[in-house]
C-alpha cells in the first residue's frame, strides 16, 4: 500500500507542476524537446525549452505577440534580436513544431527581397528566385541561428511566411539536456506504424506524437 501510495503520490505531484505550467504559459504542452541542432548554440539538441503564449507578456513593436530581429535590435532573446518562435510548418499540426527565430515580417504581396539578409537568401538575386516571394500572405520570415539560410528559401522550403495562427508560442527558457529523456522515449517508440489516408508513417519524431513534445529545425 505504501508503494502504491508513493507512485499515486508523485503523480500527482507531477500532473500537479503540468497545470501550473500550463496556467503560466497557455500552451500545452508548456514544454518542449529539442531534437535538432538547428538553433546552436543557444539552444541545443536535447535541451527542454518553456514555451509561453505569445501575445501573454510581448515584447515591443510586436506582430501579434511576436518581435522579429528586423524590429528592434535591442530586444533580444537566446542572446540575438528578435523573439523565438516554435511554430507548425505550413500550419500543418501533423508535423512536428519548428522552433525557429522570427527575423522579419512580410506583408501580403510584398517583395522582400530588398529587406532581407543576403547572407541568408542562398544564391537568390532577386525576389523571383525567392520561393516565397512576393509573399502570398502576411507572416514571419524565420531562421535557425545555426542554420545558413531562411526556411523560407530554397526549392523545398520549410515553410511558407508564418502566419500568426500557426504560431504555437514563445520560446523563453531553456532547460540544458533535460529533453533527453523525451527524445529517447519517441525512439524507443520509432517502430510504431500508425496507419492513416496517406499511408503508413512512423512516429520517430517527425509523426503525429512527437509533434505533441517536441520540436526540430
Amino acid at each position: 500500500m505504501m508503494y502504491v501510495a508513493d507512485i499515486v503520490s508523485s503523480a500527482g505531484s507531477v500532473l500537479l507542476v503540468g497545470v501550473l505550467l500550463f496556467a503560466v504559459s497557455g500552451v500545452w504542452p508548456p514544454l518542449v524537446a529539442i531534437e535538432s541542432p538547428s538553433m546552436d548554440p543557444h539552444i541545443k539538441e536535447g535541451d527542454l525549452v518553456f514555451v509561453m503564449e505569445e501575445e501573454r507578456f510581448s515584447g515591443p513593436d510586436d506582430h501579434g505577440g511576436v518581435v522579429t530581429a528586423a524590429n528592434d535590435d535591442s530586444y533580444r532573446t537566446f542572446q540575438q534580436p528578435g523573439d523565438v518562435i516554435v511554430y507548425e510548418p505550413d500550419g500543418n499540426s501533423r508535423q512536428t513544431p519548428i522552433i525557429h527565430r522570427a527575423m522579419l515580417w512580410v506583408e501580403e504581396g510584398e517583395n522582400w527581397y530588398d529587406r532581407a539578409n543576403k547572407d541568408y537568401i542562398g544564391s537568390a538575386d532577386s525576389c523571383d528566385e525567392l520561393s516565397s516571394c512576393p509573399a502570398d500572405h502576411a507572416g514571419f520570415v524565420t531562421k535557425g541561428d545555426n542554420n545558413g539560410r531562411y526556411d523560407q528559401v530554397g526549392s523545398n522550403p520549410i515553410s511558407e511566411p508564418v502566419k500568426p495562427g500557426w504560431v504555437v508560442g514563445t520560446a523563453e527558457m531553456r532547460v540544458p539536456l533535460l529533453g533527453q529523456v523525451r527524445l529517447q522515449w519517441n525512439k524507443a517508440g520509432a517502430t510504431d506504424v500508425v496507419t492513416d489516408e496517406a499511408g503508413p508513417t512512423v512516429t520517430n519524431g517527425t509523426g503525429p506524437t512527437a509533434a505533441n513534445g517536441t520540436a526540430a529545425g
